[in-house]
């Protein structure tokens, strides 16, 4: 098994302040679901202690970079699904890029607009890249009359 697509352990990796930036140009984002006090990039936020999970998104422009353990990671991508769904609700997140997942297939595929990114990200705080491929997720409530 190549080591590099393990994960290391840590759940929170923060998003680059510039890629954020370039998804906030298109989107002006205003809640953060689930990050700490120190690395929400949103003036309105949830931490663990408030848990995203359990919070109405609905009317609000979501980032969202989830914790990376499958369990969390599983749950977040339900939930962006979830508010997705609502009135001038969008949500996007950033993901790591893995296709064969049920939650690819439940909650993005044909669901959500996917980008996949050109490049591997580096992690606020990393040493290097991030060793997986990554991708940007776009849940909006489909226009009935398009």
């Amino acid at each position: 098994m190549n080591k590099a697509l393990l994960s290391t352990g840590k759940d929170d990796w923060e998003t680059p302040l510039e890629f954020f930036k370039e998804l906030d140009k298109e989107f002006h984002f205003t809640l953060d679901p689930c990050c700490t006090e120190k690395t929400a990039k949103c003036k309105r936020f949830y931490t663990e202690r408030e848990n995203g999970l359990l919070q109405d998104w609905g009317g609000e422009t979501v980032f969202c970079n989830p914790p990376y353990s499958t369990k969390l990671q599983d749950s977040f991508v339900k939930k962006c699904y979830e508010e997705g769904q609502k009135e001038n609700t969008i949500v996007v997140a950033l993901l790591p890029s893995r296709t064969g997942t049920q939650r690819f297939h439940k909650y993005i595929w044909g669901k959500a607009e996917i980008r996949f990114l050109e490049r591997r990200l580096r992690f606020v705080g990393a040493e290097g890249t991030a060793p997986f491929d990554s991708m940007v997720v776009i849940w909006k409530k489909k226009d009935k009359n398009k």
